[in-house]
């Protein structure tokens, strides 16, 4: 059931990528990010509370009601703060990628954040596998063949997704660091939280939004906030309860695949062969950079 719970996560992440695309039409960048993420916010608020009665109903101090007793510890809320911030930077680079990008696309060269955060790990010293390396080649090849265009020229909506990439795999780092001594839904609705007001303060200088083009795709608002950023989290958090971390890994970057297939259906978004191969081997490469660790884990049991 739990590696049931982080496959829905995945593909409704997978699905988001789709509805930022059609907000693009009608909104900004900024705008969506402040709606979606105060959207999540106001959800797992009641998901706290909930699980908190749940938490007091169990007998003595139990580990659960020990992390809800940390709802504002200086973990829950510094993690949250620093990870609100990285989010802001991540989420509204793809979103303005998204503008020009494919869901496809936005969703492949974002799942990098999964080869580059062990890359990052060289900085805290952490050892990375010999597996790794050859994926940010193969990974590296697939880029080459999903971005580069006739000229040797690379789109700026690539640029983007990469930078993107790049602020998630540091924001999961962050969050590694954080959330053993602090609430992870507590310090997820501080993030998301975080990230809705930067992007409102930027949405007031730099966007003009209007009642009726946030009403034209409310639908799609609707769906990131509280399905993307509401309950898909919450799935991941239960379905991560007993299941390898590797292995977690692995099933939730299926919302690349989730990304490209959605983009053709909903929107019409068919990638050239020349593309779809180029995504081949990134979630290749993806699958690559995690075989190894899943394989050892299973050796020890």
């Amino acid at each position: 059931m739990n590696e049931f719970f982080l496959f829905v996560a995945a593909t409704v992440w997978g699905i988001s990528f789709v509805s930022q695309c059609a907000s693009m039409e009608y909104i900004g960048p900024f705008t969506f990010s402040a709606i979606r993420c105060a959207m999540g916010t106001l959800v797992l608020i009641p998901v706290i509370l909930i699980a908190k009665k749940v938490a007091l109903t169990q007998q003595g101090k139990s580990e659960t009601l020990a992390q809800f007793e940390r709802i504002f510890g200086r973990s829950t809320v510094i993690g949250g703060i620093l990870s609100g911030v990285l989010l802001f930077i991540a989420t509204n680079l793809q979103t303005i990628a998204l503008k020009t990008a494919s869901a496809g696309k936005g969703g492949f060269i974002t799942a990098m954040y999964i080869i580059m955060v062990p890359i990052l790990g060289i900085f805290i010293h952490k050892k990375i596998g010999f597996n790794v390396w050859i994926s940010v080649g193969i990974a590296t090849v697939g880029l080459y063949l999903l971005c580069i265009k006739e000229g040797f020229t690379l789109q700026v909506d690539d640029i983007l997704l990469l930078a993107c990439a790049l602020f998630f795999a540091i924001q999961i780092l962050v969050v590694d660091k954080y959330v053993p001594d602090a609430n992870g839904i507590a310090m997820a609705a501080i993030e998301f939280g975080v990230c809705s007001l930067m992007s409102a303060v930027v949405m007031v200088f730099a966007e003009t939004p209007t009642w009726e083009l946030i009403n034209e795709c409310m639908g799609a608002l609707l769906y990131a906030g509280i399905g993307s950023c509401g309950v898909a989290y919450t799935l991941q958090i239960l379905g991560q309860r007993d299941v390898d971390p590797t292995m977690a890994s692995l099933i939730m970057s299926l919302e690349s695949v989730v990304s490209v297939i959605s983009g053709a259906v909903i929107l019409h978004q068919i990638m050239s062969g020349r593309e779809i191969l180029g995504c081949a081997l990134m979630f290749a490469a993806i699958i690559l950079a995690q075989m190894t660790d899943v394989i050892y884990s299973r050796r020890k049991k």
